[in-house]
């Protein structure tokens, strides 16, 4: 059993130790937060720690907090030595402070605290300056997921832009298209089964060759159309937006 010390209470940290908590291949030693009440549900209270000085020794110690928070905490832990990762999709292995062996742990999808999720299809994307820590890294991670790839800091920067684009960015549309239903009184569950086919596609095609729609094909007049009828600036500004990405895709600029 390989035993771990969770530092951090947030949406990451919650999820990690519901899947650790059921791997038979780790076993939660700790588990650090500064609101000791917010993970009372999910933990022995008995585990949980609020004082950096009562971390007890653990063969992996993972950071789940903010980016701008990982030096600053990593710099705080009482021991050296020891592998410490941390859980962010953009900053790299060398935010971590020295004093430790340096490590990514990396969970590849949005997490919510009130949407369960399948651990074992989420991509974990992993780091290590030497080849044992990375494999103590790959055991942790095939305890919890069947998707674990090995995965550079220049190299997961690139994941989590492409991140941003297919999920933080796509929702943001969803809530625009939300808004545009609920100004006219139209349901918007009515195009949910065009989100979930838009989604199913690009498992047997290439997003390239799945995109439909009046950019794709130039009609002009259509998308006059819509640009007449959007009435908030910003709405329209996003539809100018892609609709020109669309157009100039494949195209030499």
């Amino acid at each position: 059993m390989i035993r771990i010390t969770l530092i951090g209470s947030g949406n990451v940290g919650q999820h990690l130790i519901k899947a650790f908590s059921k791997s038979e291949t780790v076993e939660i030693v700790q588990v650090f937060s500064r609101k000791k009440e917010t993970l009372a549900s999910l933990i022995d209270y008995d585990k949980i720690v609020d004082d950096f000085a009562e971390l007890k020794e653990a063969d992996l110690y993972i950071i789940a907090v903010s980016d701008n928070a990982i030096l600053e905490v990593s710099k705080q832990l009482p021991f050296q030595n020891q592998l410490v990762a941390h859980t962010s999709g953009a900053a790299s292995l060398e935010t971590l402070d020295l004093k430790n062996r340096r490590g990514v742990f990396y969970p590849l999808q949005t997490f919510s605290k009130s949407k369960e999720v399948d651990f074992s299809t989420v991509p974990l994307c992993l780091e290590a300056e030497n080849t044992f820590d990375f494999r103590v890294l790959e055991t942790v991670a095939k305890g919890i997921s069947n998707a674990v790839f090995p995965i550079n800091s220049d190299q997961r920067k690139a994941l989590h832009v492409s991140a941003v684009f297919v999920n933080n960015f796509t929702n943001h549309l969803y809530q625009i298209g939300q808004e545009i239903c609920d100004e006219h009184q139209v349901p918007f569950d009515i195009l949910k089964p065009l989100i979930q086919e838009t989604a199913e596609k690009i498992n047997t095609l290439d997003p390239i060759d799945a995109q439909t729609g009046p950019a794709k094909r130039n009609d002009s007049i259509t998308i006059e159309s819509h640009l007449d009828y959007l009435t908030n600036q910003n709405q329209k500004n996003i539809y100018k937006i892609l609709t020109q990405s669309i157009q100039n895709n494949g195209k030499k600029l």
